[in-house]
This record gives C-alpha cells, structure tokens and sequence, in this order.
C-alpha cells in the first residue's frame, strides 16, 4: 500500500540536507550530503551550482530506495541565501555561485553604489543598508571584475529557485529572496525596482515574483528521469534557508525569534511592521503580509569545526564534556567570535577572530567553551540591537544541529536570559521545505506537525556571571579594531605575494 509523502531538500553552506515526511509530518527518512565551499581569496567564498543539483539528485533517490512504498505529491526546495548565481539564457551557470555574507569581496561596489544611489534612500526603499549580505553589489562586482562572463549573464538564480528550475523549468525567485537582494528589491512595493535594476544588474532578466509556499510548476520528464521523482509532481518555490527554518518550527509569529544553530547563527525576529535599522537586516517574511528584522554571524558553528580539526579530529563528544567541565568563563578565555569577518549587528567584512586570556594552563576544552560561549555573546548583541531597532521578543525557538547535547543552547540562554523552546525536530530547512510543500498540495499545520519538546531555561546565578563577561566582549572589538583591519589588510597583500 502506497503512502503519501512529502520531499524536503536544502542547501546548506556545509551540506545538503533530505527529509521525506507524510502527509502528518512524521519523519520517515533522511539524507545527507556533505560538501566544502571555494575560497579562492581571502574574502571571497563561492560553490559550484552543479553540486547543488547532483546533491539533490543523490538525496531524493536515497530517499525513495528507502521506502518504495512513498507516493511522493509534493516537493519542496530551500537553501543558503542571499546567493549570487548567474546563469546564461539556458539557465546554465556562467560561474560559481557567489554566497552570502560570508563572501565579503564587493566592499568598493558597496561603497560606490552608496554614493550613487543614496545610503539613505537605499534603507528607505528596501529596508537594508547596502552590506555584505546583499546580492546587489556582488552583480556588480562581477560586471565589473568578471565583464566577459557577465556579457553572458542573463539570469539571476539563489540555491533553491535554481533547484525549483531545474525540477520544473519555472524562472523564479520568491518575495523573501528578493527582499535580500538591496538594492534591486522596493520593499512597500514588493516589486523589483527597474531604475535600480538597469544600475546594477544591467542586461538581466529578473525572475518573476513569487511567494515560497507558491507552486510554480511540475516535476518535468527530465528531472523525474534524473532523480525517481514521479513527472507531475508540484514543487513549490521556496526560499532562503534560515526562513524555512523559521517555518519549521513556527516561529513566524509577531513576537518570534528564531536561533538556526549551524555553520553560521541566524537570528529572525517577525515583527508587526516593517523596522529598518544600519545593524541589522529589514525583510519581507516567507509568508504574505509578514516582515522580519534578521541577524546572521559569519561563523558560529565553524568555529567549532576549525578547532575540532586543529586538535587532530577529536570526537565532538569529548569536547563538549571538556567544555562542560571547564565551567562559565572558560578560565579566564575571551574570544571574539569574527573568524570570518563579521555580519550583524557590526557590519564589518574587516573584522578578525580574537582569542584574549590565554596561558600555558588552558586546555582545548577551555578553547570549545570560548568558543561556544562566543557566539552566545553575538547572539545576546544581535538581540539587544533588534529590540532598540523596535523589534520585540515574546518567544525564542532554537533550530539546527547545534541543538544537540544541550550545552551550546543552554550557555545561549544563560548568556542572554532568554527562555528557548526546543522543538520535537530541529533538522530544520529540509523539514521546513517539505511543511511547505504540504500546505500547497493539501492541509497541514506546522503546530501538530512539530509541536514544543523541551525548554532552555537561563540560570541567573551564571547570566549575572555572563553579564559581567559580556560587558568585555563588547569593550574588545573597538579596543582592537584597528588593529584587525590592519591584519586583514596583511593578510590580502600576503594572498597577492606581497612580502
């Protein structure tokens, strides 16, 4: 007896994710497929398009060799975002896909476009200041450095309207990922810009609009062919990954915010209207008629990752515990958490990652908990600079694989003084694009289909601690600014082999 099911893949900066679910949002299988990202300058991260597909690809049909008996009906796609990908007419790649904020090399497009269109009117239109997160400048930056590659350029794609692409031939992107695209996005308007539009990203053929719940085609022959998906089957739009994150666990409620622990943090706050501030970033929310104000940091869990490597690939679990027993403060360790520059609330591509405290006694598990507490320091800046803007913060939902073992969720809540709801599945985007491919194809509701497991709850005793802590978090990135932007200029000319 068949069973009807949903597909859920996304595309993380570290690695593809597949869930299939029925149609009650029980997890019946998943898949995972890991992957790297090109750095082939110091600021500059890219990824071959190509991997995207071939992921998707191998994940649906692990999937489906795994229960023969799933009659898929619905489809849905998301994936790391706001990214660059240029396509030709054909829809084929002219290059790699630039990423999102991590990929800091369009600081001079930033700059110019500033002072040509106006700071000002560039918040006032969009809802974003001009920084390395938005897609904008990076279309610039190509037309600029890359003119022959460009000349071939037709098409604007981000990792899942490319997928929804090559799944359906429909040439979209939805309202959310637009938003991030400042300044080619009119935010009251929910329209592309077109006097903006023939500044920037002259010559392209912008995606038409759509909502990522949306279906905007079928699986065609050729794709069923390629991954064992039925021809027929509807695929929605889709968005940027940290949203359907958001969608995953509802929290898209005035009042929400959302943590995605992962690579890099997220941070999504719904709010009642729409809240512009410099810090941070003002967007159109994945469902209509919703707004965000949203944070990310450009490293979170891959501090994690680079020090697991250092000390020789030590099991996580063994970390963890050494950052558990060495208790708040790390002994004395104080990291500034900008390993790759720094996105929100700083905006500041020149930033580099500091390690302040250190004596011979400290241990790698010292170094973990630094790490982990860290990032729970951006977190509680991102949150107090989205509260000044306006935004509001009733209820806190963790998300993403950083929710596992209990520790970093509980040192975020302790460091911050915030409750968080953990909720029965925390794998995040891929369930999140498989939700919203249910409530396209049929009924769902996201409350029964991962409904609240447990809750993080802040011990006073060590956020006091951690008050007094982050009140030197905030003194060292001014106290040592200069000097970071004077080492990240040494680290370019070293790149140029520059003595």
């Amino acid at each position: 007896m068949t069973r009807a099911t949903l597909v859920g893949v996304d595309i993380g900066t570290s690695s593809s994710k597949g869930v299939l679910v029925d149609r009650d949002g029980r997890l019946l299988r998943t898949a995972t497929r890991e992957h790297g990202v090109d750095r082939p300058r110091v600021g500059h991260v890219e990824m071959d398009a190509q991997i995207w597909w071939d992921e998707l690809v191998a994940i649906v049909q692990e999937l489906l060799r795994a229960e023969p008996d799933a009659d898929v009906v619905g489809v849905g796609v998301s994936g790391m975002g706001p990214c660059v990908l240029l396509a030709d007419d054909a829809g084929t790649p002219v290059r790699p896909a630039i990423l999102y904020g991590v990929d800091s090399r369009a600081s001079e497009q930033i700059a110019r476009l500033d002072a040509t269109l106006g700071a000002d009117a560039i918040l006032r239109r969009g809802g974003s200041a001009l920084t390395s997160q938005a897609a904008g400048p990076k279309i610039a930056w190509v037309a600029e450095h890359e003119p022959g590659t460009y000349a071939r350029a037709r098409r604007l794609f981000m990792p899942s309207s490319w997928l929804a692409y090559r799944l359906t031939g429909a040439y979209v992107l939805d309202h959310h990922s637009a938003s991030q695209s400042t300044p080619l996005y009119d935010a009251d308007a929910l329209a592309w810009y077109a006097p903006w539009v023939d500044v920037v990203a002259p010559d392209l053929s912008l995606p038409e609009l759509v909502w990522p719940a949306d279906v905007v085609g079928t699986v065609t022959r050729d794709a069923a062919a390629q991954t064992g998906l039925p021809a027929g089957v509807p695929v929605v739009a889709g968005t940027i990954d940290a949203w359907t994150e958001a969608v995953s666990v509802d929290a898209q409620n005035v009042g929400d915010l959302m943590l995605m622990y992962a690579t890099t943090m997220f941070l999504i706050n719904t709010v009642a209207e729409r809240v512009s501030t410099p810090s941070m970033w003002s967007t159109v929310g994945a469902y209509p008629g919703t707004r965000c104000l949203a944070g990310g940091m450009a490293t979170s869990g891959a501090i994690t990752g680079w020090l697991r490597d250092l000390v020789g690939g030590a099991p996580y679990a063994d970390l963890v515990a050494e950052a558990r027993a060495s208790g708040v403060g790390a002994h004395g360790l104080l990291m500034l958490p900008y390993f790759a520059g720094e996105r929100t609330p700083i905006q500041d591509p020149e930033a580099r990652g500091l390690i302040a405290g250190l004596t011979l006694s400290h241990t790698r598990g010292d170094l973990y908990r630094a790490a982990l507490e860290a990032t729970a320091y951006g977190v509680r800046h991102n949150v107090e600079t989205i509260l000044a803007a306006g935004g509001t913060v009733e209820r806190v939902v963790a998300v993403g694989g950083g929710t596992q073992g209990a520790l970093w969720t509980q040192i975020v809540s302790d460091v911050t003084g915030l409750e968080q709801v953990v909720p029965q599945q925390t794998i995040g985007a891929s369930y999140g694009a498989a939700y919203l491919a249910a409530t396209a194809t049929g009924d769902a509701d996201i409350g029964r289909w991962n409904p609240p497991a447990s809750l993080v709850r802040p011990d006073p005793a060590r956020h006091a601690t951690y008050s007094e802590l982050f009140a030197l978090y905030r003194d060292a990135y001014p106290a040592t600014q200069q000097l970071s932007h004077r080492l990240a200029e040494h680290q370019r000319t070293i790149e140029k082999g520059t003595p």
